[in-house]
């Protein structure tokens, strides 16, 4: 890798985490599980970024709110808030985006494939926080899937709507600006 592909890896990679930064603290709190903006930056992410740059975004995003800073949905941050109700799906964004990133990079122009992709991944991340969510607060798997997961699965089948909508119009106006490429 070049110096120019590096800075450019860089850069845009702080760029997303930065912005799951300022979008991922916004939340609704409803439950033990809030309302939150992180995973429709996961899922813009992986239009505008690959899958390596978009893991790393999320991971930077991840290591700073475990430092602390309050980056997390509403607007907390620390080891506990992954040891918490909410870490089982902070930590489920990883294979959500590992499986949705390597479909969206070779298919993201075309919406359905994407979505449906998106989706089938966002179970992963709910099987893994409802699980989490489960142990951590001792709700029995049921209760904890009707805390966790119900009240969002129409909110976020809009997120992915938007996402796999609007993701390809970005992707291809940041190429034709040429500020992403493949």
């Amino acid at each position: 890798m070049g110096q120019k592909e590096r800075i450019y890896f860089i850069t845009s990679t702080a760029l997303m985490t930065c912005v799951m930064c300022i979008l991922g603290p916004m939340s609704l709190p409803i439950g033990p599980v809030p309302i939150s903006l992180t995973n429709l930056v996961i899922y813009f992410t992986m239009y505008v970024l690959d899958t390596k740059r978009s893991l790393a975004a999320y991971l930077v995003y991840l290591l700073i709110g475990c430092a602390g800073l309050p980056v997390f949905s509403g607007y907390t941050g620390g080891l506990p808030k992954l040891a918490g109700p909410t870490g089982g799906y902070l930590v489920g964004f990883i294979p959500m985006l590992l499986v949705s990133g390597a479909v969206i990079e070779k298919h993201w122009k075309n919406p359905v494939i994407c979505i449906i992709t998106m989706e089938a991944a966002t179970w992963i991340c709910y099987v893994m926080g409802t699980w989490w969510l489960s142990k951590s607060t001792g709700m029995d798997f049921h209760a904890a899937l009707a805390a966790g997961v119900i009240p969002f699965i129409l909110v976020d089948f809009a997120k992915i709507m938007i996402a796999g909508n609007l993701g390809p119009v970005i992707r291809r106006s940041l190429e034709k600006a040429q500020v992403v490429s493949r």
